[in-house]
C-alpha cells in the first residue's frame, strides 16, 4: 500500500477519533434526502449549535465532503450504513468546530505553526503521522520517509495535497482536544477522605442472618395500581423519568418469504447447473460465474458442511454432489483431488475442570476430581455424558465437543500439544493442565493436512415477482380495510397468521426499530413523527427488505412534557412493589422471635438466609441481590441486634448482623486515591461532550430530513 493511502486512512481515522469521541445517534437515508428545498426558512434548518443556524445546504455540503473522502479512501461510495456514518462525522465536525471551539477560544488554547510541524517530523511525532508511515513489512517507522513525502508533496495531483491539508487540520484538531481534556482531567481529584471511605467500603465486613419475601410471591393482579398513584409517585421522582420526543408503535408484517414454487424452479435450476459444473474443463471459473456465495477451491474435512463431510468416504474425481440445502441455499460440489496442507485439522471432545484464580489446595482438589473423572472413563463411562455434567465451560452442553480446529495456535499450547501429538482417535490417557485447568480429552477425528478440491455452486431461494406481488397484495387488502388502532386489532384478531410487534418510545433518529433494519425503516420513523400523523393513526404499506410491514401510532411523548402513559409499565412496576412492600411488612407484625419462627408464622415466600463476609463497595445477599438500603443497614447495626422489617429493592427484608469486621487500619490510602481518580478521570471525556452540548444548546433536526 502506498504512503499516500496509508495517509487517507489516517485522515479518515483522525476525523473518526472526533467522532467517537462525541455521542452517536447513527442514522440512515439517502444522501439528498427525502425533504423538498423548495421552502425557506426553518424548514431547511438541520439544527442549531451554540445559536449559530445550520441549514440543509451548509450541512449537505460537509457531508458530501466527507463521502469524497470515504470514496477516495475505500475506493467505493459509502453504503447506507456508511451513509449514515459519514453524515455523523459531519455533524461532529460542527459541533467540534462551534462549540467546542468556543470553549478553545476562552482559554486561548492553540495548536502553533512550531507545534504542528513537531508533530508531523519533530522529536513529538503523532501516534498518527507515525502509523502512516510506519513499513507494513517491517514495522519500522522511519522519520525520513515523512520528509522526503513532504518534499514532493507539490508535484503531487491536487487530490493526494487535499488529502494531506485535510489529515494536518485533523491532527490540530486532536491535539487541541487533548489539551482541553488535559486541563480538564487534571481538575480531577480525590481527596484522603474519599480515599479512605472506599478503602472501608472496600475492606470492611459483616456477616448478616436475614430474613427476605419478594415481592414477586405476591401475585401482580391481587394488587390494583390506580392513575393517581402514578401520577403521585412520578411527581416524586421526576429525575429519574427524563422527558424525551418519542413515538411508539405496533405493526405487522406481510413476508415475501419464497414460495414452494420458487424453490422448485430454483430446484430443478440447480440440477441444470449441476450437469454444467459436472462438464466445465474449467469448474472454478464455472462455479464463481454461477454461484451466489463464494466457497474456497480447497477446504478440510472440518471446514466442510456436515452433509459433505459425510459423503467424503465416497468421492471420486470429477463426482458431483448434492445439491444439499442449507437453510435458503442450495448447493453442488464437484470434487476435484487432493493436496496436502501446511497445517494439520483435527476434532476432540474436553470436559474441563478449571483452577484460574484457584488457591493450591483447591487446585489439588480440582486435580482429585479431574483424575476421578479420567479414571471413569477408563473404567467404561460414558465420556459425553460426564462432559455435561462436570466440564466447567461452555462445550459441556455439546458433550464436551469442541468442534474442529488447526495447529496454528487456536488452542493453548498443551492442548494442542496433546491433540496433534496423538497417534489416533481416542482418549488421551492422562491430564492435560493448561492455565485454565485441567483436560480430559478425548481426540474424536485425528490429525490430518488434507485439503479437498471442491469447486461450489451456492444459489439462494429468492422470491418471484409474483410472490412479492402476492404480498403486496395481502398487505394493500389489510391496510385499505383499516383506518385506526380499533380496526387494526379487529383485522390482526380475524387473521391468526398475523402477529403484532410492539416498539415502544422509538427516537426520532432511530436507524432501526426491533429487528427491521436497513434505510426503509427511517420511512416508518419519519411517518411516526410527522406532524400530520395522529394517535392511532394506520399506515400504508412501507416496504423493509424482504417485507412488507403496517404500523400504527400508539402513543407520542414529548421532552417538555412527562406523562403517567410515557413510562406506564415502569411506574407500575414501582407503585405495585411499594404496595406490596406494604402488604408484607403489615403481615409481618411486629416480628418477635426467631428470623426462622418469623418465616414460618409468615408462610410461603419467605427465606431466611446467611451471607458471610459482605462489604458495602459490592456487597451481595444471595436471593435478595445487590440491596444498598439492606447492606447500609446491616452495617448500621450492633452485632446481635436486629432492624424492623422494611422494603428494599426486590423485596421486604429484616436484618440481623452477626458481626462486623472493621477495614484494618493502614497509614497510606494513596492506592484508593489513585483509583478513584482514574475511575473519575475515564468518564472526563463524556462529561466534557454532555456539559459542552448543554451549555451549547444543541438542537438536532437531522432526523427530519434523512
Amino acid at each position: 500500500m502506498s504512503v499516500i493511502n496509508k495517509i487517507r486512512e489516517r485522515s479518515g481515522l483522525a476525523v473518526g477519533v472526533i467522532a467517537v469521541s462525541l455521542i452517536l445517534f447513527i442514522v440512515g437515508g439517502d444522501l439528498l434526502g427525502g425533504r423538498s428545498l423548495l421552502f425557506g426558512g426553518d424548514q431547511q434548518k438541520v439544527g442549531e449549535i451554540a445559536g449559530q443556524s445550520i441549514d440543509y445546504q451548509e450541512f449537505n455540503a460537509k457531508v458530501d465532503e466527507l463521502r469524497v473522502q470515504y470514496e477516495q479512501q475505500t475506493g467505493r461510495a459509502p453504503g447506507d450504513q456508511e451513509m449514515g456514518q459519514v453524515r455523523e462525522q459531519a455533524w461532529n465536525q460542527m459541533l467540534f468546530e462551534i462549540a467546542y471551539q468556543k470553549e478553545f477560544d476562552k482559554l486561548g488554547l492553540q495548536v502553533s505553526p512550531e507545534e504542528l510541524v513537531d508533530m508531523v517530523q519533530g522529536n513529538n511525532i503523532s501516534p498518527a503521522v507515525r502509523q502512516a508511515f510506519t513499513n507494513p513489512q517491517t514495522g519500522v517507522f522511519d522519520k525520513s520517509s515523512i520528509i522526503s513525502y513532504l518534499k514532493g508533496l507539490k508535484n503531487l495531483p491536487a487530490q493526494q495535497q487535499a488529502a494531506w491539508a485535510s489529515f494536518e487540520k485533523n491532527l490540530s484538531s486532536n491535539r487541541l482536544r487533548d489539551k482541553y481534556e488535559g486541563l480538564m482531567r487534571m481538575s480531577v481529584f480525590a481527596t484522603t477522605a474519599e480515599a479512605q471511605k472506599e478503602y472501608q467500603a472496600q475492606n470492611s465486613k459483616a456477616n448478616v442472618k436475614f430474613l427476605f419475601v419478594p415481592y414477586y410471591t405476591i401475585n401482580d393482579t391481587t394488587v390494583k395500581v390506580t392513575d393517581s398513584q402514578l401520577q403521585d409517585y412520578l411527581n416524586k421522582h421526576k429525575d429519574e423519568y427524563p422527558g424525551t420526543d418519542s413515538r411508539s408503535i405496533q405493526y405487522v408484517t406481510f413476508s415475501v418469504a419464497p414460495s414452494k414454487e420458487d424453490s422448485a424452479t430454483l430446484y430443478t435450476e440447480i440440477k441444470s447447473l449441476a450437469r454444467g459444473l459436472g462438464a466445465a474443463t474449467n469448474d472454478s471459473t464455472f462455479a464463481q460465474q454461477n454461484s451466489d456465495v463464494r466457497v474456497p477451491l480447497y477446504l478440510t474435512a472440518g471446514e466442510m458442511p456436515e452433509q459433505l463431510r459425510a459423503s467424503i468416504p465416497t468421492f471420486t474425481p470429477g463426482g458431483i454432489y448434492g445439491p444439499f440445502r442449507e437453510g435458503n441455499t442450495y448447493f453442488i460440489y464437484k470434487y476435484g483431488g487432493t493436496k496436502k496442507d501446511t497445517s494439520f485439522t483435527a476434532r476432540a471432545s474436553h470436559i474441563l475442570i478449571q483452577t484460574k484464580g484457584l488457591a493450591d489446595s483447591a487446585k489439588a482438589e480440582a486435580r482429585r476430581k479431574a483424575e476421578g473423572i479420567l479414571k471413569q472413563i477408563q473404567g467404561g463411562a460414558s465420556f459425553e455424558a460426564l462432559a455435561q455434567a462436570n466440564s466447567q465451560d461452555g462445550s459441556a452442553q455439546a458433550g464436551g465437543d469442541l468442534g474442529y480446529f488447526k495447529n496454528n495456535g487456536q488452542m493453548v499450547k498443551p492442548f494442542e500439544a496433546a491433540v496433534f501429538g496423538a497417534a489416533g482417535a481416542g482418549l488421551i490417557p492422562r491430564l492435560v493442565e493448561t492455565e485454565f485447568g485441567y483436560h480430559i480429552i478425548k481426540v474424536t477425528q485425528p490429525k490430518t493436512n488434507t485439503l479437498y478440491r471442491i469447486a461450489a455452486i451456492g444459489k439462494t431461494i429468492a422470491p418471484s415477482q409474483t410472490t412479492r406481488d402476492e404480498a403486496l397484495r395481502k398487505a394493500d387488502e389489510f391496510a385499505s380495510t383499516v383506518h385506526n388502532k380499533e380496526e387494526f386489532d379487529a383485522k390482526v384478531k380475524e387473521d391468526k397468521s398475523l402477529v403484532v410487534a410492539t416498539a415502544d418510545r422509538i427516537p426520532e433518529g432511530a436507524p432501526q426499530i426491533n429487528a427491521l433494519t436497513g434505510s426503509e425503516v427511517r420511512q416508518i420513523v419519519r411517518w411516526a413523527f410527522n406532524d400530520k400523523t395522529d394517535l392511532n393513526s394506520v399506515s400504508e404499506p412501507f416496504e423493509v427488505g424482504d417485507q412488507y410491514v403496517i404500523a400504527v401510532l400508539t402513543n407520542k411523548t414529548e421532552k417538555d412534557k412527562v406523562e403517567v402513559s410515557d413510562y406506564r409499565n415502569e411506574l407500575t412496576a414501582k407503585v405495585r412493589n411499594e404496595l406490596k412492600g406494604e402488604q408484607i411488612i403489615s403481615k409481618l407484625g411486629n416480628a418477635s422471635g426467631t428470623l426462622e419462627s418469623i418465616a414460618e408464622k409468615y408462610g410461603s415466600g419467605a427465606l431466611v438466609e446467611l451471607a458471610d463476609d459482605v462489604n458495602l463497595a459490592t456487597g451481595f445477599l444471595r436471593s435478595a441481590g445487590v440491596d444498598p438500603v439492606a447492606l447500609g443497614k446491616a452495617f448500621g447495626l450492633k452485632p446481635g441486634k436486629r432492624s424492623k422489617p422494611f422494603a428494599g429493592e426486590s423485596g421486604v427484608l429484616i436484618m440481623e448482623t452477626a458481626s462486623l469486621t472493621p477495614a484494618p487500619a493502614i497509614a497510606d490510602y494513596t492506592m484508593y486515591k489513585t483509583q478513584l481518580q482514574q475511575n473519575n478521570s475515564s468518564r472526563v471525556s463524556f462529561y466534557i461532550n454532555e456539559a459542552i452540548k448543554e451549555a451549547a444548546k444543541v438542537e438536532d433536526r437531522r432526523a427530519k430530513f434523512y
